[in-house]
């Protein structure tokens, strides 16, 4: 059975390039032919290792939330947020309009 992962041609990356509308120099397509056979051996080695009785993961260590909990706490109140402001309008920040008149 032929290796169809060293089977890939500066066409095939051209095409694949094609398909997923990204325009690629002669340069870089020359380059991506020869790594991209390199990158699915990779991947081969590792799918090959990888077993039913390995869990998949998303991250190489335990992760935990390092959040603090949500407490409500006194804050400002509106009034008190709003007594530098330069305008208010109906307890709201006034602020010059900086895109056109549609809204």
């Amino acid at each position: 059975m032929t290796d169809p992962v060293k089977g890939i041609s500066r066409e095939d990356v051209a095409h694949l390039a094609d398909l997923a509308r990204i325009d690629l120099s002669d340069s870089e397509l020359d380059h991506l032919a020869a790594e991209l056979p390199v990158i699915l051996e990779s991947v081969a080695k590792v799918q090959e290792v990888a077993g039913d009785d390995i869990e998949a993961m998303s991250h190489p260590l335990p992760v935990s939330n390092v959040f603090r909990p949500d407490v409500v706490r006194p804050s400002l109140t509106a009034e008190e947020a709003l007594s530098g402001a330069p305008d208010v309008e109906q307890q709201r920040f006034v602020v010059p309009r900086i895109l056109g008149e549609e809204a």
